[in-house]
């Protein structure tokens, strides 16, 4: 069986990626949500969970509430799967939120492909393991140590909120991170670090938007300006985007391979 041509279904990601029927225009920022997602159950004292086996096809991953909304992702890549067969859904899924970061103007992501398991039930991560919105920095460092990341990578990998937005359908907040939510940039953290966020006066959640209630900030992304440590790290990356690109390419490459094994030579 013939390997799978990897630089033509990058081209197939790139082809399907504007779409005026979905949020503002592309469905860029949703793949590099599934590929995040998909990748950041991994556990590293346990090994378990990560993108290998792309777990999420199966109960209880796909139900998770974390989870809400991205099978439309999955189901938008599923063309792409049906012409080329032979790519596995991890490496597929990995590779559209690598390429959709690149496309939509960000770094180049190391990306490569690995070995998808037999998948069984023992496979499928709990729920529980991805990173609540709703929490403040203690969380975040929970989750994030969980998986092997640094402050500094924590900080570089919650840059991907530049993209995006949140509906009320699926998480229960409201609104994009940045006025450019299908451009990837250090807008994200220029913004965190200016403006005078504000609790949302609404029935919804707590969040908080700026003054004007045109954009908006999960308490998590707060948490950065809480914590000593994440304020300088998001104040170095508000003033230099190359900075913030380099740190984000890696940090993203590591994430993507979590769970993937890779033989030792």
């Amino acid at each position: 069986m013939a390997s799978p041509d990897y630089q033509q279904i990058k081209k197939d990601i790139v082809a399907i990626l504007p779409n005026k029927d979905y949020d503002d225009g592309s469905i860029g920022p949703v793949l590099v949500r599934l590929a995040w997602h998909a990748s950041g159950t991994y556990d590293r004292k346990s090994k378990t969970g990560g993108s290998n086996g792309a777990t999420m096809r199966f109960k209880p991953e796909a139900s998770d509430g974390a989870n809400a909304g991205l099978e439309h992702a999955r189901a938008f890549l599923e063309p792409i799967k049906k012409k080329h067969p032979t790519i596995s859904y991890a490496d597929l899924w990995t590779l559209a939120g690598a390429t959709a970061i690149e496309a939509m103007g960000g770094p180049a992501i190391p990306w490569k492909s690995g070995s998808e398991k037999t998948v069984s039930a023992k496979d499928i991560p709990p729920n529980g393991r991805l990173p609540d919105a709703a929490q403040g920095q203690d969380h975040v460092r929970d989750v994030f140590y969980r998986m092997g990341f640094n402050d500094r990578e924590i900080v570089a990998l919650i840059g991907a909120h530049a993209l995006g937005r949140c509906h009320t359908d699926r998480s229960g907040f409201d609104g994009p991170w940045t006025y450019s939510p299908t451009r990837f940039s250090n807008q994200y953290f220029k913004l965190l670090t200016t403006v005078k966020w504000q609790k949302k006066k609404w029935d919804g959640p707590e969040q908080f938007v700026d003054p004007d209630d045109e954009i908006m900030m999960l308490p998590a992304d707060i948490a950065l300006l809480k914590d000593p440590e994440f304020l300088k790290i998001s104040k170095e990356y508000a003033a230099d985007k190359d900075v913030f690109y380099k740190d984000f390419a890696a940090a993203f490459g590591k994430l993507l391979d979590l769970g993937v094994p890779r033989t030792k030579l």
